[in-house]
């Protein structure tokens, strides 16, 4: 599933512009902006005379120029960026600062609508059309807290679901991993994590329907954040199932998820998920010295399946993530994982993303398609037929589910797979689940609509990124950020010291 080619064509967006979105000059900027947090980049805008939005966006827009055309991680830059961040700058020099964002950049997944010029088209040409009516609600927000949106990145087309190499689109190319070209990218998410792993862009969001966020966060060594299903809005953002979809941040640290996830966060009526949803929450509070202490973290030690329970085969990796929380005072409890029935996991998920991308497809305007089955024939008519190139969106297609069959399928198999998270959390009294990566354990969390973090844990014998996987009970993002961002900062302690 993994290849590397470039499509035909790239959007003309992504190719004629780089030289007009560049051709400001400004300032140099202090050393090691490509790798400042929010935090620090904040607080050199801050200074008189210091650094300032138009500044870093040229800077970004200058990086990638050069770098991204061996990474393929951007689909389309904002013409539009620049004026946005001189005006902000100008908001600012005026005493006027939204949010902890004033004046970040931030790259969005080019599945996630925007009301301006760019295209939203999750990497297929048979989304390519007029530019989406309105921004998507997260959007909204970003633009109400300050942020900067910088461009658009790639994805594996249609999130996915059209069936091909991770982090391939017919629109953008192929997305390889900045650590080493010929390793695992993932996907869907993959232009957002290797944007923010290579340095393109401070902040990122990506959107998950099963892994879609962690799985590049690992694989490219970022922090990827998937919240419980309705926590952040998906209004605005092409569907895949509403059970299942939600964006989330991927950034480099876990501080700076959490300030993404707090610019993002607010209640969406045309989102019923989102109704119900925790509001108000800064989910930077509890990200403080000392958090893991006593803390109790269930890791997997066997899962139970067809009846008998299986030893879990953990990394030396991860047995050195499990040193660094017993060193930081949690308490570590080895748990047993009942492994939900997914047999019918992939007959229901195609169903939905049969109907909700016809639905979207239909209430698009100035699309060239306005059906799964129209855009099936417009990839044959424009890519060739002497290959299967969409076998995942022709099964799409043959889905015959209706929605009345598909509920109480639904209801039932995410009631299990929720279960078999509660099932530890409570009857162990954990604040958190860790396991290796490696495991898969993000799969059942998002079937169940639960929240999961990746987390970079170190280096393989190859040099590419690890990752700890930490994940909890619906609505427990803030003890899941706290617990997480003690993790990363005490393994980061660790590596400084040689450990």
């Amino acid at each position: 599933m993994f290849g590397i080619g470039y499509g035909v064509n790239r959007a003309v967006s992504h190719a004629a512009s780089w030289m007009e979105l560049t051709a400001d000059t400004s300032k140099p900027v202090p050393p090691g902006t490509e790798r400042a947090s929010v935090r620090e980049l904040s607080e050199q805008m801050a200074r008189p005379g210091g650094l300032t939005s138009e500044d870093l966006v040229i800077f970004l827009q200058e990086r990638i120029r050069k770098r991204d055309p061996a990474l393929n991680a951007i689909i389309e830059l904002n013409p539009q960026a620049l004026e946005i961040a001189r005006e902000l700058d100008r908001e600012r020099a005026s005493g006027t600062v939204r949010g902890p964002l004033h004046g970040i950049p931030v790259l969005l997944k080019d599945n996630i609508e925007t009301g301006d010029t760019q295209q939203t088209s999750a990497g297929a040409f048979g989304l390519v059309g007029a530019a989406a009516i309105k921004d998507a609600f997260i959007v909204e927000r970003l633009r109400q807290q300050g942020a900067v949106i910088l461009g658009k990145t790639n994805l594996t087309e249609l999130a996915g679901f059209r069936g091909g190499p991770d982090g391939f689109s017919h629109r953008g190319g192929q997305t390889l991993n900045p650590h080493q070209a010929d390793a695992q990218v993932g996907g869907s998410s993959s232009g957002s994590a290797v944007a923010v792993a290579a340095g393109l862009a401070p902040l990122a969001v990506g959107t998950e329907t099963n892994g879609s966020i962690i799985v590049p966060a690992a694989f490219n060594g970022v922090v990827g954040f998937k919240p419980s299903v309705g926590l952040l809005s998906r209004s605005g953002i092409i569907p895949a199932s509403h059970r299942q979809d939600t964006p989330g941040p991927m950034t480099r640290s876990v501080f700076d998820a959490a300030l993404l996830l707090n610019a993002m966060s607010g209640s969406d009526p045309q989102d019923s998920a989102n109704v119900d949803a925790p509001q108000g929450i800064d989910y930077t509070a509890l990200l403080k010295p000392g958090a893991l202490r006593d803390k109790r973290i269930g890791y997997p030690a066997t899962f139970f399946a067809d009846g008998e329970n299986l030893p879990v085969d953990n990394s030396p990796q991860f047995q050195k993530t499990l040193e660094v929380l017993r060193a930081q005072g949690a308490v570590l409890v080895p748990v047993n994982v009942r492994l939900a029935d997914a047999s019918r996991y992939g007959e229901l998920l195609f169903a939905d993303v049969k109907s909700e991308l016809n639905d979207y497809l239909g209430k698009r305007a100035g699309l060239p398609v306005k059906s799964v089955s129209e855009l099936i024939a417009f990839n044959e008519k424009r890519d060739g037929s002497d290959t299967d190139h969409q076998p995942l969106l022709k099964e799409i297609d043959a889905s015959t589910l209706t929605s009345e069959e598909r509920k109480p399928l639904w209801n039932e198999l995410i009631q299990d797979f929720r279960s078999t998270v509660d099932e530890l959390i409570d009857g162990e009294k954990l604040d958190a689940v860790v396991s290796d990566f490696e495991t898969n354990s993000y799969f059942a969390v998002a079937a169940a609509g639960y929240p999961g973090i990746s987390v970079p844990s170190g280096k393989d014998e190859r040099g590419l990124p690890t990752s700890a996987y930490f994940f909890g009970a619906r609505w427990a993002e803030p003890t899941l950020l706290a617990v997480a961002h003690g993790y990363e900062e005490a393994a980061k302690a660790g590596s400084r010291s040689g450990r």
